[in-house]
């Protein structure tokens, strides 16, 4: 299974998803990464969050959504506000869409500590999320229950 996550940027929230997603995800889910408007470049903070969780930013980079044309995912997850009302590119076929939207955790203003407290919490949500959805019964559920359960995934 293929997941897309897509954001505005493709710098920060749908960077951190791609990573933990794939630090966690058994051999045949495989997570990527777009943006609407990428920004062309990780922020180094994100890449930082996640070296310090122990996950790898190898190959990590800010693409925009056309990258997967030959490639369509399965399901594309949408992790920023921007990013949830734009329609899917046709290219993208069947593919589920659903929201978990993230607070930017690039906006947060304050001293040192508290911009890596904001990154840290958001790791820790998407890490939440990401466990939740490869717990899922895969083989068991329909479209629409997996569409559901998407969606309830979004809201923890």
């Amino acid at each position: 299974m293929r997941v897309l996550f897509m954001c505005t940027a493709n710098s920060c929230r749908s960077i951190l998803s791609e990573a933990l997603f794939n630090h966690l995800a058994p051999e045949g889910f495989t997570a990527v990464s777009a943006g609407s408007f990428p920004r062309g470049q990780v922020l180094p903070r994100s890449l930082a969050t996640l070296e310090r969780a122990g996950i790898a930013t190898a190959g990590l980079s800010s693409k925009g959504n056309d990258a997967f044309a030959g490639d369509p995912p399965d399901i594309v997850i949408t992790v920023c506000d921007k990013a949830a009302g734009e329609a899917c590119p046709v290219y993208f076929g069947p593919a589920l869409k659903a929201h978990w939207g993230l607070e930017d955790p690039s906006e947060v203003r304050g001293d040192e500590v508290c911009v890596d407290a904001a990154f840290a919490a958001t790791l820790a949500r998407i890490e939440q999320r990401c466990r939740a959805f490869l717990d899922l019964s895969f083989d068991a559920l329909s479209r629409d229950e997996l569409r559901y359960e998407l969606e309830r995934i979004g809201c923890l």
